[in-house]
């Protein structure tokens, strides 16, 4: 099971770098167009918007199962260090809750704007919603797994541990 979770993220991650290069190929060949020869690829800039979306979507969800998520845990360490467990599968409990009005959200997002096609790129405005759908789901995934089981997603190898 372990291995089909690793493989799951490895993709992701190498989705993501896909996803960043090809923006940077676009912004930089669009560049290149603009000033060098007077025009430019008219989708570039929705793209690159909407791969910014999905980098920052999917960067979230890596972020928060690698635990490389902003946390300020010294004042409970020290103060009570016996309620850390439960204070943990607390703050599991309220990311659980964030992330289900975040997928609920752009499920709604989603489904209402699938019909809105784009006039430079002929995609589906829905798309950018998708990210959030995505995103929010594997966020919750974590958050329930983290819940029960506080260590079983953590790579302790990618955390120097």
């Amino acid at each position: 099971m372990r291995s089909v979770f690793k493989w799951i993220w490895n993709c992701i991650d190498i989705l993501m770098a896909a996803v960043l290069s090809f923006m940077i190929v676009l912004v930089f060949t669009n560049v290149v167009l603009r000033y060098g020869f007077s025009s430019g690829l008219r989708p570039s800039v929705e793209l690159s918007r909407l791969g910014l979306v999905w980098v920052v979507m999917l960067g979230a969800v890596v972020v928060l199962r690698r635990g490389e998520h902003l946390a300020v845990s010294e004042f409970s360490e020290k103060l009570f260090p016996k309620f850390v467990p439960i204070l943990r599968r607390l703050c599991w409990a309220v990311i659980l809750v964030s992330v289900s009005m975040l997928y609920l959200g752009s499920f709604n997002q989603m489904m209402a704007n699938w019909g809105d096609i784009s006039q430079l790129t002929g995609l589906p405005s829905a798309l950018f919603y998708l990210a959030g759908v995505i995103s929010g789901g594997l966020m919750g995934v974590i958050a329930l797994v983290r819940i029960i089981n506080p260590d079983w997603l953590l790579d302790h190898k990618e955390n120097g541990e």
